[in-house]
This record gives structure tokens, sequence and C-alpha cells, in this order.
């Protein structure tokens, strides 16, 4: 059910990309119990001119290399699931394709379970 945004800078490789689709989707899988196949990850890339993040807001020295990702998840988490889930994504990211921490900017939406249609006009989760 989680639903992923990415925004990153124009110019990366199809490899990068996707190594960043895969790195969300097993940390939601490790840490929010995410069933197989429940992948729903949008990439978004961005010219200079559309992408304008503070290099340096809260003392994190980022990078040309900032990836922002908004995740819609339902609000049935605790606060020790979703540390793990950014120290997971950060984890992952780090080792493929090798963004620097500072670089990774995470941001969860909570809606209501209800709040969902996966097709058909249906509310599964209702």
């Amino acid at each position: 059910m989680p639903l992923a945004r990415i925004s990153i800078k124009k110019g990366r490789s199809a490899d990068y990309r996707k190594a960043i689709g895969d790195g969300i989707y097993d940390a939601l899988r490790e840490t929010f119990n995410v069933p197989e196949n429940d992948r729903f990850i949008l990439l978004h890339q961005h010219d200079d001119d559309e992408f304008d993040c503070d290099p340096g807001y809260m003392g994190i020295r980022r990078s040309e290399n900032l990836v922002v990702i908004q995740i819609a998840v339902s609000n049935t988490r605790g606060i020790e699931q979703k540390k793990a889930l950014y120290a997971a994504i950060v984890q992952r990211l780090a080792a493929s394709p090798g963004i620097r921490p500072e670089d990774v900017f995470i941001n969860l939406v909570e809606v209501q379970k209800e709040n969902w249609s996966f097709g058909l006009g249906l509310a599964q989760y209702a």
C-alpha cells in the first residue's frame, strides 16, 4: 500500500534510478512488512531550475545528488518502525547506487486506510 514518489535531478542512468526504487522497496518490505508485489514507485526527474532545495538546512550539507523521497502510507506504524525505515532506506541507497546519507531526504505522508483504491473503484481496505 505504500506509494513512493522520488524526485532527482535529470541525468542519472537507468541503473541508478532502478537502484533507488529497489532500495526503497526492499526497505519498506523489511521495516513496514509490505507484502511482495505491493510496489508502486514513481520516479520524477527535474531540470536544475525545477529542483529548488536548500543545500544546508538543519546543518546537513546536501550535494547536487539530493534525492527527495515522499512515501504515502497507512497510518498504522509507530515511531520506531518509521525510524527503522529511514535508516534502512539510507543504508540501501548508500550501498547502491552510492548516495551519501546527507543526500537522502524522506517524508512520510500518513493516510487512513480507507483512503486507498487500488482499482475497480473500490476501497479495498475500507
